[in-house]
């Protein structure tokens, strides 16, 4: 029987455009409560088109491998609400209670869920804060730097659906404590169990320490150490060691159009595991009124060499959607066949901002592997891909978002999958936000 979630997601979304037009930002806050005491309604939905060409996939987000050709749908609606109540002597205790439900249809392929459709409970979580102080416990969100490897809490695609629309990010269970000193100086200590796919549940966990220090609004560094526990599904995760290095910058203040990102991980697990990864990137801000900008990234993630006892191949964790291009890299190879493991990329990108409510641009990728013999190939030409995107803000609720990718497929991929048509997407997702 075929879901009512997209009928009643879109009666949800007219009637919400109607009082969004009515309504202020202010609005959000129920009145009727103590004094001290906010109250505020949260509601999100989101509705998606994808179509592909000559599509391939191939092992990217789970452990599925398809070869179709497919167009599908997604949609979601996400709602609950926050609360935040200040206490006398100071600081404020504060939760969040959130339900999502998601689905996929139209015959989309069995890696983005077939048609699948799932409700459940989202955040769930109380803390207490002050000025320096913060510490949470429960289902939520918690994410590092721009997203490398630590920023999705949740498991999509599969039994639950919404596989691109990434409505689910809050863990399982997260235990949080942060402390913000003078100086720029932030400590956090965390525990955090993904929120996992049923049927490929690894029970991956990880608990450590992070550590920041911003002197600047645009220049921050940070440190991460990371413990891993899992089960066979990931027996390289069984106690494994994670280090993360990182800095975002600005460094020269006569030169403020300059900026560089750097970040090195490194997985220690004996012969299980024994990888690293790392990127660079520079980019240049122009001053002119489209405001471009362009970047070049490098990025490697370590594949296994399969002449050696230890495996070198890395484990990419957790990564999420920072921005475009990260850290799925491109529209195509990255939400669909490739992983950031056994891989080397080159990505440019230029991004413009033509108005206030519409920013833009195009992304060129060149895919390589790190180590062929892991992939049984001979060539480590794996694709390029040249995506285009837009973002389009109609007002302060509704936001369209629109790609238009095109990959060719390199000699390892015509090798490993007898694959030499070229790869075409286009997507449409429209999302509201209360």
């Amino acid at each position: 029987m075929r879901s009512n979630y997209p009928r009643i997601a879109a009666a949800v979304l007219l009637a919400l455009a109607g009082v969004a037009q009515a309504e202020d930002e202010e609005k959000k806050t129920l009145p009727g409560f103590p004094e001290g005491t906010d109250v505020q309604l949260e509601f999100s939905a989101g509705w998606g088109f994808f179509g592909f060409g000559n599509s391939l996939y191939a092992n990217s987000h789970d452990e599925v491998t398809q070869d179709l050709s497919d167009n599908w749908m997604e949609g979601y609606v996400k709602g609950g609400f926050s609360l935040a109540h200040k206490l006398a002597g100071g600081g404020e205790i504060y939760g969040k209670l959130t339900g999502v439900g998601e689905r996929t249809y139209n015959a989309p392929p069995p890696i983005v869920g077939g048609e699948a459709s799932s409700f459940d409970v989202e955040d769930l979580h109380v803390g207490w804060r002050n000025e320096i102080f913060d510490v949470a416990v429960g289902r939520m969100q918690y994410k590092q730097g721009h997203g490398m490897l630590i920023w999705d809490g949740a498991s999509e695609g599969g039994s639950r659906g919404g596989f691109w629309t990434n409505a689910r990010k809050a863990y399982e269970m997260a235990v949080v404590g942060k402390a913000k000193f003078g100086g720029g100086f932030t400590l956090e200590g965390f525990y955090l169990d993904r929120d996992e796919l049923p049927e490929n549940d690894s029970d991956s966990k990880t608990y450590g320490a992070n550590f920041e220090y911003s002197w600047s609004e645009d220049n921050v560094v940070g440190a991460t150490y990371m413990s891993w526990e899992a089960n066979d599904l990931r027996e390289s995760r069984d106690g494994m060691d994670v280090i993360d290095l990182r800095a975002f910058l600005t460094p020269f203040p006569s030169a403020k159009a300059l900026s560089f990102e750097l970040e090195y991980a490194m997985e220690d697990n004996d012969d299980l595991i024994d990888s690293t990864a790392w990127n660079a990137q520079v980019g240049w801000q122009f001053e002119s009124p489209w405001k471009p900008k362009v970047t070049y990234r490098y990025a490697v993630f370590e594949g296994d060499d399969p002449n050696t006892v230890a495996n070198e191949g890395f484990d990419g964790l957790w990564t999420g959607f920072y921005d475009w291009g990260t850290w799925w890299q491109g529209e195509i190879a990255g939400e669909y066949f490739a992983s950031n493991s056994n891989l080397i990329t080159h990505q440019l990108r230029v991004h413009t901002k033509p108005s206030e409510s519409i920013s833009t641009g195009l992304m060129f990728f060149d895919f390589k592997l790190d180590n062929i013999e892991s992939a049984g190939v001979s060539s480590d030409d794996l694709a390029t891909e040249l995506d285009w995107y837009m973002d389009w803000t109609l007002n302060d609720h509704f936001t369209l978002s629109f790609v238009a990718a095109f990959a060719t497929p390199g000699d390892a991929v015509e090798e490993g999958f007898g694959r030499d048509e070229d790869f075409y997407y286009g997507m449409v997702y429209v999302a509201y936000s209360y």
